[in-house]
């Protein structure tokens, strides 16, 4: 059986990046290393891992792309599931985040935002499906 275990995200900072998703969204840390170069949220099921971008070089010696608030998110977002979604894109926004799209509804009834975090990765915010 696999099991999808973690998603890491390459950032600049891993203590503020990990502070930042503690404050805006509640999750809980698990870990960072002693050299603030890898750190760990609970979220639930999942985790986000975030490693230094150093540390991703060293393990991708071909490089990677870098995500960055100057330039368009990539192709994949994080999804995160709540009741209130409009209270939580204020929350994010306030602490940094940049709104992408104000919360809509869809036509199955989700309520979707998305937001972009401080090393502009892609977040979607929204009600679960069919609720």
């Amino acid at each position: 059986m696999v099991k999808f275990g973690y998603t890491i995200l390459y950032v600049e900072d891993v203590e503020k990046s990990i502070a930042f998703y503690e404050t805006a969204f509640g999750f809980s840390r698990k870990f960072i290393t002693p050299e603030n170069d890898y750190g760990e949220l609970s979220t639930g099921e999942t985790t986000i891992s975030f490693a230094s971008k150093k540390l991703a070089s060293e393990n991708l010696s071909d490089g990677f792309i870098e995500s960055s608030l100057e330039d368009k998110p990539f192709a994949i977002e994080l999804g995160f599931i709540t009741e209130n979604v409009g209270e939580l894109v204020q929350k994010a926004t306030s602490l940094g985040a940049v709104l992408v799209t104000e919360p809509k509804q869809k036509p199955w009834g989700q309520i979707v935002a998305y937001i972009r975090d401080l090393n502009g990765f892609l977040i979607e915010i929204c009600t679960a499906v069919g609720e």
